[in-house]
């Protein structure tokens, strides 16, 4: 049993072995530790700058926290690559084989990746924020949350939409609350037997009354139509943004109410039946 220990020490100990393999795998493994170990360290310090840079610039803090983290990544298997170069592994082949894995994910996750590069455009460009009142992908809800994948809307009776990223970005985006202030657009249509000229100065008070409806823009109240059975008349003030529909709902009662009292007519789609008697 001492004489097989021995014997076994005796190899390892053996000068050719050591020369020629413990002393370079050692140098190697050595080397590759010193290059992980530091090029970790060099990747923190690069992308703690660029962090700072970027608040700095008042970038969205998504938009940075996502940026640090896919630098990180990037940098850190470049590190890796360097250590396992350090150790004498062929990166080429290797990188041949991350290449290939990378091209079938992608293409397994191509509708995941639209989402994704949706989501960091609408970051990056940001046609809205948090807490706007938008309309896309045939939904309209206030923006409660916006993520790399999907973007959460918050509908007006308090439901919660998921709405996938690529869905928004590749449609039209109406944004209700980029603006201050917002126009209401109405349209009164009255009898043709009836005095246009008082039905206009009712519209006039109705507005002079309600005191969110704004001065400059001036409001406009102008004949848009001759229809087939009614003078339709275009009312529209100007309102801040957040006062919209109450504004537009009190204008309506209101006028409505006013046209009652005064006499003016809104006519409506009627038919009128002529009975005959048989002889």
């Amino acid at each position: 049993m001492d004489n097989i220990s021995m014997d076994n020490l005796e190899t390892l100990l053996d000068p050719d072995l050591i020369n020629t393999y413990l002393v370079p795998w050692g140098i190697r493994i050595v080397a590759a530790l010193a290059v992980f170990i530091i090029g970790r360290w060099i990747i923190k310090m690069v992308v703690g700058f660029a962090g700072r840079m970027m608040r700095k610039a008042q970038v969205d803090e998504m938009l940075s926290t996502f940026a640090g983290n896919i630098l990180y990544t990037v940098l850190l298997v470049v590190v890796v690559i360097a250590a396992l170069d350090q150790l004498g592994i062929q990166t080429t082949s290797l990188l041949a084989v991350f290449g290939a894995a990378g091209l079938a994910i992608g293409l397994a996750l191509k509708d995941s990746l639209a989402n994704f590069s949706s989501g960091v455009m609408l970051i990056i460009f940001r046609p809205f924020k948090v807490g706007d009142f938008i309309e896309a992908a045939g939904i309209a809800g206030v923006v409660e949350e916006v993520r790399i994948f999907s973007t959460i809307l918050r509908t007006g009776d308090n439901r919660e939409i998921t709405i996938p990223n690529s869905q928004i970005y590749s449609a039209p985006i109406v944004n209700v609350s980029a603006r201050s202030t917002r126009r209401i657009d109405l349209v009164f249509g009255i009898g043709y037997e009836d005095d246009l000229r008082k039905a206009k100065q009712l519209i006039e008070a109705a507005f002079a009354a309600d005191d969110r409806i704004l001065d400059d823009p001036a409001p406009g109240i102008a004949v848009g139509e001759l229809a087939d059975s009614s003078v339709n008349i275009n009312a529209r003030p100007w309102v801040k943004t957040a006062d919209y529909w109450a504004v537009r709902s009190d204008l309506l009662e209101n006028i409505k109410l006013s046209f009652d009292s005064n006499g003016i007519s809104i006519p409506y789609p009627q038919q009128d039946v002529h009975m005959h008697n048989a002889a």
